[in-house]
């Protein structure tokens, strides 16, 4: 941490620590990576939820659904075609499977970078709990 000069007070400026999803598109913590490429990364959850669960990220750190930007745009919308290739390659693609996006704590999101589950490979049921969907 460091103190800064804004105006005439000492402002406190923390550095923002990079998230367990950043240091795996960097190659710094190991993964079973099933894309890569310039705007996103997709691998496989270390804890499935389905027989294929995969995480796909935008290279670019955005904490959650509410900082994303209209220069997301791009990169959001090709997160959707990678998940449609993945689900392919993975045999889901016919049979179907779901995408999901949490945002912050009541919509269960656990790590602070904006990430799409891909789930499928079996039948997922409803999606909340004594719920039924469309």
């Amino acid at each position: 941490m460091r103190a800064r000069i804004l105006g005439a007070f000492p402002v406190e400026v923390r550095a923002r620590m990079p998230t367990l999803f950043e240091k795996i598109v960097a190659g710094e913590i190991p993964a079973t990576i099933v894309h890569q490429d310039d705007r996103v990364t997709a691998f496989r959850d270390i804890a499935p939820q389905a027989p294929v669960h995969v995480l796909i990220i935008p290279n670019k750190p955005i904490p959650t659904v509410n900082d994303v930007t209209a220069e997301d745009e791009r990169t959001l919308g090709h997160m959707f075609v990678v998940a449609r290739d993945i689900a392919k390659r993975e045999g889901i693609a016919d049979d179907g499977f779901r995408l999901i996006v949490n945002c912050n704590k009541h919509g269960g999101q656990v790590v602070y970078h904006l990430h799409m589950h891909l789930v499928g490979g079996r039948p997922l049921g409803a999606m909340l709990a004594g719920g039924t969907h469309g």
